[in-house]
């Protein structure tokens, strides 16, 4: 009775072995995540949409958000995303010169405003305008951009300063930050007393208000492009480029005060 019952038991477990190497692929390609480097203005919007595409597709989705200066560079020293969406052409274009991108994968994903922030309590009351007194409206205090060699938003708000006239009397007086999201932080904090941001920024944060925005003519178009990395061998990168292109991320996005740049969907 005892060998029947080890030859019982030999039979199931190699029974249980077949099953479970049959099942492995599917356990690996749902434990496989699917990572996107993506500027840190789009935090918000991104979460969402990574979300909804994570609980429609059962894939999972790992957001690293930064500068897009910094996340190119980590790009370009081998970090291995599958996705990157940059913050302007700038940097996707230099992953381009790099053969770091699949260029046929790339798109114009979206657009921004760039806008004056102060405090939520703050009682300034300004019109954007050429040359106006930016300087004394700080009353000794800082303006609060990304870094202006560097992050997208920085440059988008150097080229608009210097469209205006305005450079060079507030030059001196920056508090420079490392992404948009912590220009955004000196300012509802309080301290800093005034900002450059994104629109889609200032409107996720009530501790700040938006005083004016700027004309879009002050400076390049504020465009936010998306590529498969080249070195992506993860199959699922195609479906969530599409996804992004879809009719659930448009709505979302549009929700947070994007401009969908491109018509999405079948």
């Amino acid at each position: 009775m005892s060998d029947v019952r080890n030859r019982i038991g030999a039979v199931l477990l190699a029974i249980g072995l077949l099953l479970g190497a049959a099942g492995l692929p599917r356990a690996a390609a749902a434990e496989e995540r699917l990572l996107v480097f993506a500027a840190a203005s789009l935090k918000n919007a991104l979460d969402k949409v990574s979300g909804a595409y994570q609980a429609t597709t059962g894939q999972r989705v790992v957001v690293s958000y930064a500068g897009s200066s910094a996340l190119a560079r980590q790009i370009e020293q081998g970090a291995p995303a599958d996705i990157f969406i940059s913050a302007d052409r700038d940097w996707m274009g230099w992953l381009s010169e790099r053969g770091l991108i699949d260029r046929q994968s790339e798109t114009a994903l979206l657009g921004n405003r760039l806008v004056l922030v102060a405090p939520s309590g703050s009682g300034l009351a300004v019109e954007i305008a050429p040359g106006f007194d930016l300087s004394t409206l700080l009353a000794g205090g800082r303006l609060a951009v990304a870094n202006t060699d560097a992050v997208p938003a920085g440059r988008y708000a150097r080229a608009a300063l210097e469209t205006l006239g305005l450079w060079s009397s507030v030059s001196g007086e920056l508090a420079q930050a490392e992404n948009v999201r912590a220009a955004l932080a000196l300012v509802s904090t309080g301290e800093a007393p005034l900002g450059i941001v994104y629109k889609t920024d200032a409107n996720a944060d009530t501790s700040v208000r938006i005083l004016d925005t700027f004309a879009e003519t002050a400076h390049p178009p504020i465009v936010y492009p998306a590529a498969i990395l080249s070195g992506s061998e993860n199959p699922g990168a195609a479906a969530l480029m599409e996804f992004l292109r879809g009719d659930t991320a448009r709505s979302i996005f549009e929700a947070e005060g994007f401009e969908v740049l491109r018509k999405q969907g079948g």
